[in-house]
């Protein structure tokens, strides 16, 4: 496993868009066999999330961080720890030992240009997970509940009204850890879970509005292939993360493509459809 952290002087690095360098810990059994310490020569929002993929890394551990930056992670399969702060080699240390906690999106540490907040910092990422809505530590759901700003662990099953199973924890074996009403994630889920009870089970129908939204035609751009290098290598059906004019990084799916254009969605792929879950609160912390 490779864990990468955000780096300056032996301390994690609070501005993930804005870092120089990560300080990356190769583990094997729960212990360090190396370090590294990796330039990043000025690569932005976006290039930051591929130089992590292409470096193998299965998760990051960062102090600020927008939504968008969190959804091409996600996207991509890297686990995130945000909101960390002070010693590198010990933020490492507790996250080999399962200690440490992520604050989920953190937009506190940005200039207008940080991560791209811009005019919004929501975002959808993968799994069931993801639709920030707001920046981490200033964010205030629309609900109340008594597990509101608890770190808490659910199993869950996502279906579609058709039966057809499109996401479980159940599947992975482990359940998903998350701070209930941080906006970490989408908003029916997150409201269900505030009201739980450690080892309760319920079954909640969300409409789009209260998941992934509706499809907007807004979120589907096509463009010419001369004018996006490097998408001439690209297949319809490839997940890529495009640059929009806040400097995030946007996951989109290619769905069109001939020998000129090619076509970019931006739409969860879930967007638009009502989805059904079946949740258990199997911890609160």
């Amino acid at each position: 496993m490779k864990i990468a952290v955000t780096h300056e002087n032996g301390q994690i690095f609070q501005h993930f868009g804005h870092c120089e360098e990560f300080k990356v810990y190769t583990v094997e059994d729960g212990t360090v066999v190396s370090t590294a310490i990796v330039p990043t020569e000025g690569a932005g929002h976006e290039a930051l999330a591929v130089f992590l993929v292409e470096n193998g890394i299965d998760t990051l551990i960062c102090g600020g961080m927008g939504a968008g930056a969190e959804a091409a992670l996600k996207q991509a399969r890297i686990e995130i720890f945000a909101g960390a702060e002070g010693s590198a080699d010990e933020a490492v240390e507790a996250c080999i030992k399962g200690e440490l906690v992520s604050t989920g999106v953190n937009c506190d540490h940005h200039d207008n240009d940080e991560e791209g907040c811009g005019s919004s910092c929501g975002g959808c990422a993968g799994s069931c997970g993801g639709c920030g809505g707001g920046c981490g530590g200033g964010f205030q759901p629309p609900f109340d509940g008594p597990n509101v700003g608890k770190v808490v662990k659910v199993h869950y099953e996502g279906t579609l009204d058709d039966g057809s199973k499109f996401d479980s924890s159940y599947d992975r074996g482990e359940p998903l850890e998350f701070v209930c009403g941080a906006g970490m994630m989408i908003l029916g889920f997150d409201e269900a879970v505030a009201n739980m009870s450690e080892g309760e089970i319920v079954n909640v129908h969300l409409t789009a509005d209260r998941a992934y939204g509706e499809r907007s035609e807004q979120a589907v751009l096509t463009v010419e292939i001369k004018d996006l290098p490097g998408s001439e290598t690209l297949e319809v059906g490839a997940r890529v993360a495009l640059q929009n004019p806040y400097g995030q990084p946007v996951p989109v799916t290619v769905t069109e493509k001939d020998d000129v254009h090619i076509t970019f969605d931006a739409n969860h792929e879930l967007a638009g459809k009502e989805l059904n879950f079946k949740i258990e609160l199997v911890g609160i912390e």
